[in-house]
């Protein structure tokens, strides 16, 4: 339980410096003159050249018995890239320094979910992953609360946002340090073997979570969308209030879902969550005043209590002890590739024909998801 809460702690300072900049982010990419189909870009390729190292660094943690120095040079990296977005004058800048601060994530990720797994017994796993994503997104709530005061209350510019969060992110490190390896060693081991592993039922999860993936584009198409209901004064506050709204949702019933994952099953729990995401995003479709925005944001951060934590410890109950650094690194790596075509089909559809054509494009696969999701439950 030590280990949880120390990385708990480390995400939790994380990601108060990330949603500094997350919920600006988009505001300040079409404020540089970037499009939708730019916004869909940064979205996707920043995840998915992170993706490339999300699988190869579980493996190698695997593979040499070490995962801690994966997770603390992750972070590291991170740090680094945050800090220097505040020097970005071009929609380019942001796409290169965003990529760089996904891959710390992507060498983090996988390494980091696998001394969680090893911290905790089998029956409590969901809990405990509710748990660090309870830390991860309270932090993610006071970043938020964060930017949104100093853009409001001290007229911070986005450069000066970006700074003070780049200088945070660097305290991150700190509770990182005491943290204990989980029990491994190095084996000799290919990278061919150690997929083979995986069982049949993983492999279709994981494809499963990828289309998942493909309908989930982005975060930033949501807080666009919102943006068009507020006029000139509130276009920026309102829809950083919103996105705040979402991360105390997420917060709030993260460890609960975890719970109910230990209880009534994971794929009870996914299948309610790609459920609701369909509903969210064929509200966002049909939006039509504030009051449903409010609530389609409030269903945004249930969806992602449902699924975020769940998925994660899912693939730590399919995977084998020995390659669950490899399966969990399969598993961010696939779903993390699906987001670049995702974003950017999002991206295209935003321009081309508009927001409801992002969003029900959104929905229907999340509707395929469920489907395939069901397929699993068969297989069990």
């Amino acid at each position: 339980m030590n280990n949880i809460i120390l990385l708990g702690l480390v995400s939790f300072i994380n990601d108060a410096s990330s949603k500094m900049i997350m919920p600006v982010l988009p505001l300040f990419i079409a404020s540089i003159g970037g499009s939708g189909l730019a916004v869909g870009i940064i979205a996707g390729i920043s995840d998915s050249l992170a993706a490339l190292l999300k699988m190869f660094s579980g493996y190698w943690s695997d593979k040499y018995g070490k995962k801690k120095p994966f997770v603390l040079s992750g972070y590291g990296l991170s740090s680094v890239s945050k800090l220097m977005l505040a020097f970005s004058f071009s929609w380019w800048h942001v796409l290169l320094l965003r990529s760089s601060e996904r891959i710390g994530k992507g060498i983090r990720s996988a390494p980091r979910d696998a001394i969680l797994a090893g911290s905790t017994e089998e029956k409590n796993r969901g809990k405990s992953f509710g748990l660090h994503r309870a830390f991860d997104s309270g932090g993610s709530v006071l970043g938020s609360v964060m930017a949104l005061m100093l853009l409001v209350v001290f007229s911070f510019s986005f450069e000066a946002i970006f700074l003070a969060a780049g200088v945070l992110s660097f305290f991150s490190l700190i509770p990182l340090l005491p943290v204990r390896e989980v029990a491994g060693k190095a084996k000799k081991m290919s990278i061919l073997v150690s997929l083979s592993s995986l069982s049949p039922r993983l492999r279709l999860f994981i494809i499963t979570a990828s289309v998942f993936s493909l309908a989930n584009f982005s975060y930033m198409f949501f807080i666009l969308r919102a943006q068009e209901f507020f006029s000139a004064g509130l276009s920026v506050s309102m829809p950083i209030a919103l996105y705040t709204l979402y991360l105390v949702l997420y917060t709030v019933f993260a460890v609960p879902a975890g719970s109910l994952s230990d209880r009534i099953g994971r794929e009870k729990v996914l299948m309610l969550g790609y459920a609701l995401f369909a509903l969210t995003a064929l509200g966002f479709t049909m939006v039509s005043g504030i009051y449903f925005i409010v609530i389609l944001f409030i269903l945004y951060g249930i969806v992602y209590a449902l699924v975020n934590a769940t998925e994660r410890a899912f693939v730590s109950d399919l995977a084998e002890k020995s390659s669950r650094g490899t399966a969990l690194g399969t598993f961010h790596m696939a779903t993390a590739i699906s987001a670049l075509p995702g974003a950017i089909i999002a991206g295209l559809l935003w321009d081309a024909i508009g927001s409801s054509a992002t969003f029900l494009y959104g929905a229907s696969l999340a509707v395929v998801a469920c489907l395939m999701l069901s397929l699993v439950l068969l297989r069990k």
